[in-house]
């Protein structure tokens, strides 16, 4: 009973302080907290490697990181090889091939990786020595391969296919171009073309010019004190030769002098990503650092930012809308985007750029100060738990030269920021009039609103890499040019019909790699309308579709399960060998839409309509009438998604002309397959289309 009436009086208590608030003023800011991030102790190496020490000795382990200070390296046609050098460092050295380093760090349970300007090891402390005399092997001994190269060549291709048919990709890509000039070194874009220019010699170049002690900061964090690390470090790495490092310097990019719309036509999406970007010169620890920092979080920094709270809660255009302001040595900018809704582009936009005008007329209040400030206070203090955090700050200060006590005392000056300090800022960097607004999205039903919203009702159109692109729109095809001619010039590109009719099998056996694994797909068509596709990794049969003519199974790891009546209309369709020589029957309809441009060729765009009712575009060459590419849209959770497959590299079969480089959408990838070996009219025994039990 007492405790009861105990917790009573406290609530109470706890009421009565509560009504003696005044809840309509915001309460008065306290003073800054007080930090003392204590002294990080250093040295410096006789070669010039510059050690940082942070104790931590709350668990039994040590992390090391080092990092290059060099300028940024203009790569021109091989743009991607100083990615490629850093990524082949952990390929093996000259003491230790690729399995023996593989192995030794997984017997320590180590977290060990390389970039082109820095390599990462931690362990547990038992383990550190072995964790350091790998590092320093890597650093000094690095011995790159030429199998391993042409791995990383095929993942960085992959990748750059698969970034382009992503939205967010392709506006990083271009935003890049747009802000920085393909002339400056922040504006180069890797393609498949600059990664295939890049030879052994390049990767061995960038390693032994620029992984040098003297350009190198090396932070220690963990349970390990300066007395035990001086000595670790001075065995593992002072024989580690310094030498002369180029460097180099870069103008600042122009600035546009009225803002310039850009565009990036990414048929088929139902979404867009707007943007709108400008440069600035804001250097990292200035005066004007910590303000345009808060700046940006009124602005588009978190939640309940001004640009999140406009665009998704009023609006409801997009689930997040973001901005920031980024400093840097060399060239920093602002940038503020958002993925919406094609129908809602137009307005989305200009909600955004009414933001945009807002803080820079200086329409901020006291209150969005004071809770960025508060935010950012807490995050900072959040930060500090982490002791890498600690590291990284003392690299900072003497990397970019700041005051000894720039972190000691950041939460003062930050809660010195005024509102006259945040106006300032916003007015000087966010500044996209004199900058770019960039949207990637659906051409057709985007591009005309967008226009309208355009100063100069003109917008320039770019590809995915930012080159300046022609405004692909359809054109009309020439007179006497139909559907069923160019279906027509396609048969007889193929072989002709003749040909085509007596394809009695078909046996497609094709190579990729996903992730590092390599991937066998094979596709087998007998006719009157049999059908088998399987995808076999590491000797693992991920899928396996078979269709007998009236009966259909789907496999995988999970299991077996029969066919739906819907995908059996399907498989009647796409088991069926050319279904081109049906086109021009009264099963399917075709429409000429007019000539566009495709995998840069001029084609005819075709719209199929299938017995089922499913349409697709395919593209047709003008020049050699083979298919380039086809166009499928099909529905997603997320609503209707375009999937593309693209058709290259064509070569005689048995006289049948088989294209041998196949690209198409493996879920968020791209996915290119190689025809390893085709047969047409091969031995196709029917137990390959046989319904397991």
């Amino acid at each position: 009973m007492k405790k009861i009436i105990l917790n009573i009086a406290f609530t109470l208590l706890a009421v009565s302080l509560f009504a003696q608030v005044d809840r309509t003023e915001m309460p008065t800011a306290g003073p800054a907290p007080k930090i003392d991030l204590g002294e990080t102790q250093s040295f410096t190496l006789d070669n010039g490697l510059k050690v940082f020490v942070v104790e931590n000795h709350k668990l039994p382990q040590v992390a090391f990181s080092l990092q290059l200070d060099i300028d940024p390296v203009k790569e021109g046609d091989k743009a991607g090889a100083a990615d490629i050098a850093g990524d082949l460092m952990s390929k093996g050295t000259t003491t230790m091939s690729k399995e023996d380093l593989n192995f030794a760090v997984d017997y320590i349970g180590a977290r060990f990786f390389t970039s082109a300007t820095s390599i990462y090891g931690a362990s547990l402390k038992k383990h550190q020595k072995k964790m350091l005399e790998i590092m320093s092997d890597v650093v000094k001994n690095a011995d790159f391969k030429e199998e391993e190269l042409e791995k990383l060549k095929t993942q960085y291709i992959s990748g750059i296919q698969t970034e382009k048919d992503d939205p967010d990709a392709i506006a990083r890509n271009v935003r890049q171009v747009l802000l920085y000039g393909k002339d400056h070194p922040y504006g180069e874009i890797s393609t498949e073309e600059t990664i295939n220019n890049i030879t052994l010699q390049d990767a061995k170049d960038f390693y032994s010019t620029y992984f040098k002690p003297n350009v190198a900061y090396l932070a220690v964090v963990g349970d390990i004190s300066l007395k035990e690390a001086k000595p670790l470090i001075e065995k593992y790495f002072g024989d580690w030769q310094k030498g002369d490092v180029p460097t180099f310097e870069y103008p600042m990019p122009e600035k546009p002098e009225n803002i310039q719309f850009a565009f990036v036509n990414k048929p088929g999406a139902v979404q867009s990503v707007v943007s709108a970007f400008n440069v600035i010169d804001l250097k990292p620890g200035s005066a004007d650092a910590i303000p345009s920092s808060v700046a940006n979080g009124i602005l588009g920094g978190g939640f309940v930012s001004k640009l999140n709270l406009n665009l998704r809660e009023e609006h409801s255009y997009t689930y997040g809308a973001r901005s920031s302001i980024d400093t840097d040595e060399l060239v920093g900018s602002f940038s503020a985007s958002a993925k919406v809704r094609n129908e809602v582009s137009d307005s989305a936009l200009t909600e955004m750029m009414n933001e945009i005008m807002a803080m820079r007329k200086g329409e901020i209040t006291e209150g969005e100060l004071e809770t960025i400030k508060n935010y950012r206070t807490g995050t900072f203090a959040i930060g500090l738990e982490n002791p890498q955090t600690k590291a990284r700050f003392a690299i900072n200060t003497v990397k970019y030269d700041l005051p000894v006590d720039y972190y000691n005392n950041y939460l003062k000056n930050l809660a010195a920021v005024t509102l006259e300090d945040v106006k300032d800022v916003s007015k000087k960097y966010i500044n996209p009039f004199n900058g770019y607004v960039l949207i990637v999205g659906n051409q057709e039903e985007v591009a005309a609103k967008i226009k309208a919203l355009s100063p100069t009702g003109m917008i320039k159109f770019y590809d995915t890499f930012g080159n300046e692109a022609a405004e692909t729109t359809l054109v009309e095809a020439p007179e006497g040019v139909t559907a069923e001619k160019v279906i027509q010039n396609y048969i007889e590109a193929l072989g002709g019909e003749k040909k085509l009719k007596k394809v009695e099998s078909l046996r497609l056996e094709m190579k990729t790699n996903m992730q590092g694994m390599d991937i066998t797909i094979t596709a087998v068509n007998k006719k009157p309308n049999m059908y088998m596709s399987s995808v076999v990794g590491n000797g693992m049969v991920f899928q396996k579709q078979v269709y007998n003519g009236k009966a259909g199974q789907n496999s995988s790891p999970r299991g077996k399960e029969m066919m739906s009546e819907e995908e059996l209309e399907d498989m009647k369709i796409e088991s069926v060998i050319f279904p081109e020589l049906l086109y021009n029957t009264d099963e399917y309809s075709t429409e000429l839409l007019g000539i566009d441009t495709k995998n840069g060729e001029k084609v005819y765009v075709v719209e199929i309509t299938k017995p089922n009712g499913d349409k697709q575009k395919d593209f047709f060459s003008v020049d050699s009438h083979l298919e380039v590419a086809s166009e499928t849209s099909v529905e997603t959770p997320q609503g209707p998604m375009l999937m593309e497959r693209s058709f290259s590299d064509y070569k005689e079969v048995n006289g049948i002309m088989i294209p041998h480089t196949i690209t198409e959408p493996a879920g968020p990838q791209l996915m290119t397959l190689k025809v390893e070996k085709a047969l047409v009219n091969g031995k196709v025994d029917d137990s390959e289309f046989a319904i397991e039990e």
